[in-house]
């Protein structure tokens, strides 16, 4: 993989893949129900790659069928259709998953988490809190960086070299704080690593105090879907002994996919 550029061509990320009705219908529809509250129309299409009017007419059809809620000031939130088909595909999809997280935060002693990529982020869709007399702030339905977390990166690095620059292009390299990979070629040279070892390592590059280990899901077809990690506070775990769970964690990673089809 070369060097990352953020040329305004690629800014839209997915849109320039999106040329269809439905990819562009399933972009916005995606980008109005990230986040964690009603969502303006100008941010959406942002985030969907699609101009506002087309954006509009989409948001309006989905509203007459219950996926989008106009709340009448601008913005949209996630509908009751939308609420109610995340809820089945949860049952069905997931399956067996809870318990291989279950298993994996039993054997390490430490919080266990599960995210989907969603576009340009990935989404928490499992958690599993170690017992521990600290909690971790993360929930089900966060939303993740992915330059700068363990499966963020574990995703990044089993995309092709044109769908990084589409999302750094998107998204840039924001700071989190000192630790965070903000510059471009040295994202590539980690991804190089990621991809190597076949786990990635966010050392308080996303949260300060937090070191977490990652390792991509692939679905049947092969293609990355999402990751599962361990998190861990500094103090309590060193980086080598956090290394130490690589095994399980690959191992939890590959039933993981298995499973969800």
């Amino acid at each position: 993989m070369g060097e990352i550029t953020g040329e305004s061509d690629q800014r839209a990320g997915r849109s320039s893949k999106a040329g269809n009705a439905v990819s562009k219908a399933l972009n916005v529809l995606e980008a109005a129900v990230g986040g964690d509250g009603p969502r303006r129309l100008g941010d959406i299409a942002t985030d969907a790659g699609v101009p506002k009017a087309s954006v509009h007419r989409i948001l309006a059809a989905l509203g007459e069928l219950g996926f989008i809620a106009n709340e009448g000031d601008g913005t949209y939130r996630v509908g009751p259709r939308m609420l109610a088909l995340a809820e089945e595909v949860k049952a069905v999809g997931t399956t067996g998953i809870g318990d291989v997280l279950a298993g994996l935060a039993a054997e390490v002693g430490h919080t266990v988490h599960m995210a989907l990529r969603s576009g340009n982020h990935a989404v928490y869709v499992h958690k599993v809190e170690a017992d521990q007399p600290f909690r971790m702030a993360s929930r089900v339905g966060m939303r993740l960086p992915l330059h700068c977390t363990a499966i963020g990166k574990s995703v990044l690095s089993q995309l092709s070299e044109e769908e990084v620059k589409a999302v750094v292009a998107a998204t840039g390299l924001p700071a989190r704080n000192a630790n965070t990979i903000t510059d471009a070629a040295r994202l590539v040279e980690e991804l190089a690593m990621v991809r190597a070892q076949g786990y990635a390592i966010d050392d308080e590059e996303n949260e300060t105090t937090i070191r977490c280990i990652g390792a991509p899901v692939f679905d049947r077809g092969g293609s990355v879907v999402g990751g599962v990690s361990i998190s861990t506070v500094t103090f309590l775990v060193s980086r080598d002994q956090l290394v130490s769970f690589a095994p399980g964690l690959l191992a939890a990673a590959q039933e993981v996919g298995a499973l969800l089809g």
